[in-house]
């Protein structure tokens, strides 16, 4: 819990909650800031995802970075968050959105949910910032890392454009490691953000993001790739692990 407590217990040693909210439980114990109602007709075995991932890619493309219509993107990762960015992405009315992951397998997924363009990093002996330069004429406007590598958040930075491309951190680093910038790629335009679940405050925005999933404005079902029941727990790892699934919802 925040006060640093447990409220559940295994052969006499104590569990603690993930990020002092969720569980792999039937039952859990929560602080009540972690908890948002939501309308009662939606259906939980989808807008789970609003729980975290989904919320965290879609936000940062519409309410932190604030993508604009017409505008190009460069979104680095293509897992269940880094395609949640390409929905926020598309649905904030960018132009062109360029999908990067050296899994091609992620690529047919990618453009059904808004990429304009994929591309793998192996396929060029340059560095894939200076392939994005080129393909958009100097740096596209809104970039997003979204995977948790130090080296991908510094050419999701690289790739944008020097005097005014926008940068958004949604991956989450190692721990005890820092990047050392250049302060003249920020002197010179580029600005530099991050924000934990997309800048949502989830108690407010949680509830609103389920009724515009219940309005259709915007697609959950593209990222459940598996449902398994709970006793599949491990599986569903496996095909995380492995790259094989998006978003796996349990079920008990």
């Amino acid at each position: 819990m925040l006060d640093g407590t447990t409220r559940f217990t295994c052969r006499g040693k104590p569990i603690h909650n993930f990020i002092n909210s969720s569980t792999f439980s039937q039952y859990t114990v929560v602080d009540e800031i972690a908890v948002a109602k939501i309308d009662g007709a939606a259906p939980l075995e989808k807008v789970c995802l609003i729980g975290c991932g989904f919320s965290t890619g879609y936000g940062s493309a519409v309410k932190v970075a604030k993508v604009t219509p017409g505008s190009s993107c460069a979104v680095f990762g293509l897992g269940g968050v880094g395609l949640s960015v390409i929905i926020g992405c598309k649905t904030a009315g960018a132009a062109r959105i360029i999908a990067v992951d050296i899994n091609k397998d992620k690529f047919a997924k990618a453009k059904e949910l808004g990429a304009t363009e994929c591309i793998n990093p192996l396929d060029y002996n340059k560095p894939i910032e200076e392939v994005l330069q080129e393909m958009t004429d100097g740096g596209v406007d809104f970039s997003f890392e979204v995977i948790g590598r130090l080296d991908t958040m510094m050419s999701a930075l690289l790739s944008c454009h020097a005097a005014c491309g926008v940068s958004v951190i949604v991956g989450v680093p190692p721990n005890a490691q820092n990047l050392s910038v250049n302060p003249m790629l920020l002197l010179l335009g580029h600005t530099w953000k991050g924000a934990i679940f997309g800048g949502y405050k989830s108690k407010d925005a949680v509830p609103k993001l389920v009724a515009d999933f219940m309005a259709k404005k915007f697609p959950l079902e593209p990222l459940i790739t598996h449902v398994l029941p709970f006793e599949n727990i491990n599986e569903a790892f496996d095909l995380l692990r492995a790259g094989k699934s998006i978003r796996t919802v349990l079920t008990f």
